[in-house]
């Protein structure tokens, strides 16, 4: 540097331009959420079309079937996503490379461990939550799905977090949108004209996933996330640490999340097959907000991981609380309309009366909690690409202790009934955002 001269330091972006970055990001990965919320919701349509007992059975399967996508795209893919991203922002390409081989053998592990219990045991797992009755009418259903669709949906999925992690988000999409539009005419096909009933919507799935995750290999293996993986080689303790130390908290926060949908259908089930299957609409509405929070979400961990990977921890605050707010912008209205309007909302999914008064009440009640959902779901993903998880987690245990513990007492103790239990669900969902929200501070996120 010559003599005298002075050394200037770039000027931190603005909120618009974070903003323009985020979007920059955002913009594919969130068609690609909408499209699959959209799935989401003509999944339940045809589920109810086969009648209540079916819907009950559906019901039962969802919070494993969410689990699987939170799991593989959310929480470990997030993980995976975070490493590459960290890797790329710190200028260690050939280390981002070697990560991609880590990622793969967590996916083949997770996706076993899925399964075996659903695939292999599907009565004796799904009778302790929905009674037999519900079981037996989701059986093969969850067969199928599990059996067939956990392996391609966790390669697909974790595949598509190394391109996130690349900043490649479009290419993330691409196979993903085309996957998801596939689905809903596949599974209508083989559920109603060849008869194969709600074991044809898991059989659709497994199809849907096989086809994204082809595209997702070869799209990754010609470097489409900006180098070339390296599948062969030895495995290091340290590269699947830096996936698993963020990824294990976050699997662990989805099981947590599916837990309380679990244990709260657990604790109605003695109400009948019809409160379950709307408790199953209402819970369906919870997870419809993940979707929509992770096209905002996936940008998150991306950006925030470059910029914690470079030692700019003001930035990664700053890209986090942008993001946070554009999240509330989407998810905010989804919320509001279904508070308003819960009757039609319960109406699109279900013919039975019983079914749709139940949902009703349900979706009145919780539909207001879904923009603290919504906000907390961008600082969790946000929290993923910092690897800052304790905040997160905090919130994650909270959440079950008020969803589970307190609806429970003012179920029964306090004499509410269902309504206790769905007051519970969403005070905890109320809790889970605002914990979140406390997490992201300068004495949480900083350089340690």
């Amino acid at each position: 540097m010559p003599e005298g001269s002075v050394t200037t330091l770039a000027p931190p972006p603005s909120r618009a331009e974070l903003a323009r970055r985020i979007l920059k990001l955002a913009a594919p990965t969130t068609v690609s959420a909408a499209l699959q919320s959209a799935c989401m919701l003509a999944e339940t349509w045809l589920a109810a079309r086969q009648g209540t007992a079916a819907l009950a059975g559906w019901a039962v399967v969802l919070p494993f079937s969410l689990l699987l996508g939170m799991m593989s795209a959310g929480a470990m893919g997030g993980g995976v996503s975070s490493a590459v991203a960290r890797a790329l922002g710190a200028r260690r390409p050939e280390e981002a490379s070697q990560l991609v081989r880590h990622a793969l053998v967590i996916a083949l592990v997770f996706a076993v461990l899925f399964i075996i219990p659903l695939a292999v045991f599907p009565h004796a797992v799904l009778g302790l939550v929905g009674g037999p009755d519900a079981a037996a009418a989701a059986a093969a259903y969850s067969a199928w799905a599990f059996g067939a669709g956990a392996l391609p949906a966790w390669i697909s999925n974790v595949l598509a977090s190394v391109l996130r992690g690349g900043g490649k988000h479009a290419l993330a999409s691409r196979a993903l949108i085309i996957a998801w539009l596939c689905y809903p005419p596949l599974a209508f096909v083989l559920m109603e004209p060849l008869g194969m009933g709600l074991a044809g919507l898991g059989l659709a799935f497994a199809l849907a996933m096989t086809g994204g995750a082809v595209a997702m290999w070869v799209t990754v293996m010609r470097g489409g996330a900006g180098f070339v993986p390296v599948l062969l080689g030895p495995v290091s303790p340290g590269l699947f640490w830096k996936i698993l130390s963020v990824g294990l908290v976050a699997c662990m926060m989805a099981t947590i999340s599916n837990m309380t949908t679990i244990l709260v259908t657990a604790q109605i089930k003695g109400q009948g097959a019809a409160a379950v299957a709307a408790y199953g609409v209402s819970a369906r509405l919870e997870f419809l907000m993940i979707p929509l929070a992770f096209g905002v979400g996936a940008a998150l961990t991306a950006l925030v991981g470059r910029a914690v990977g470079a030692g700019d921890w003001p930035l990664a605050r700053r890209t986090a609380w942008v993001g946070t707010f554009m999240a509330l912008g989407v998810t905010v209205p989804v919320g509001l309309l279904v508070a308003i309007f819960p009757a039609a909302t319960a109406s699109f999914f279900s013919h039975d009366p019983a079914v749709q008064e139940i949902a009703t009440r349900a979706l009145r009640i919780v539909g207001p909690a879904m923009p603290f959902f919504g906000g907390g779901m961008a600082l969790y993903f946000a929290s993923i690409g910092a690897a800052r998880m304790g905040h997160p987690v905090m919130a994650g245990f909270t959440r079950i202790a008020i969803a589970v513990g307190a609806g429970w007492w003012l179920a029964n103790e306090a004499g509410l009934g269902l309504e206790g239990n769905l007051i519970g669900v969403a005070l905890g969902i109320t809790a889970f955002g605002l914990i979140n929200v406390v997490g992201v501070r300068p004495g949480v996120w900083r350089k340690r």
